[in-house]
């Protein structure tokens, strides 16, 4: 009886071990502006995206991958190029703004179109700050172009992906961030990394109906799946914060733990 009960107990602990190694992580970092995909789709200004509206921070997949949904099944409408995708218009290069909920130490930022590998940034190891930028030369291309950025992580074999709509040559000498830099995926202070939480499964999304954000005002109450521009000022607790890069807010990104995206006022 006891031989058979420790098998049994082996038996289950592979298997709760298994489960827990496939989880995937859930929180990470995307392109806010000029709006990628995901934040297209986590703003509400592209429809049924399926699961990324929820978690446009989360792409990851193995390094190498040419695709835009890094190979998860689940976000495939990123790969879609059947959808229509806005794209944002820019002069011949253009300024890409990354928001971390986790700050993973890297090794690149690259950025493609296409098989063309048009800029690489090396960041030698180190770990990014809550928000990174980068100006990428695109005098190369004209009009309607996909851009696909790789964020490939240091201690890991895995990379997250965005894919970027744009319209080169179509105004402005850099991009203009848009206002759905949805889904923030802000950092909270150095000395701690908060994961950005899922919709609890008791609190499912909203309906299709109710899924486009509230537009956020110039002041008032903090509120969730609500859009803010850079500028506006809410509060929270008792304390005001002004916004300090345009995002759709989610359940757990409260002004106090993501302070990439907002900044206390006195």
């Amino acid at each position: 009886m006891r031989r058979t009960l420790t098998t049994s107990l082996l038996a289950l602990g592979t298997v709760a071990g298994s489960l827990v190694i496939a989880s995937p992580a859930s929180a990470h970092g995307y392109i806010s502006s000029p709006p990628s995909r995901q934040a297209n789709c986590a703003s509400g200004a592209v429809k049924d995206c399926g699961a990324i509206q929820f978690e446009p921070q989360s792409v990851e997949g193995p390094k190498g991958l040419t695709s835009c949904d890094g190979g998860i099944a689940g976000f495939s409408a990123l790969a879609d190029d059947a959808r229509t995708w806005p794209a944002t218009s820019v002069g011949k290069s253009a300024t890409f703004n990354w928001v971390l909920t986790a700050r993973h130490k890297t090794t690149t930022w690259q950025y493609f179109v296409g098989s063309k590998k048009v800029a690489e940034f090396n960041d030698n190891g180190a770990q990014p700050a809550a928000t990174v930028k980068h100006q990428v030369d695109l005098s190369g291309f004209s009009g309607r172009t996909t851009v696909r950025a790789v964020w490939n992580i240091a201690d890991t074999p895995m990379a997250f992906y965005n894919c970027v709509d744009l319209n080169v040559g179509g105004g402005g000498g850099t991009t203009t961030p848009a206002n759905p830099s949805p889904s923030p995926s802000p950092s909270p202070s150095p000395s701690k990394t908060t994961a950005a939480p899922k919709p609890p499964a008791n609190n499912p999304a909203p309906s299709a109906s109710t899924s486009a954000p509230a537009t956020g005002g110039a002041s008032g109450t903090w509120k969730s799946w609500t859009a803010y521009k850079t500028g506006d000022k809410v509060t929270f607790d008792g304390v005001t914060y002004e916004c300090r890069q345009g995002h759709t807010t989610l359940p757990g990104w409260e002004p106090p733990l993501v302070l990439a995206l907002w900044l206390p006022v006195k």
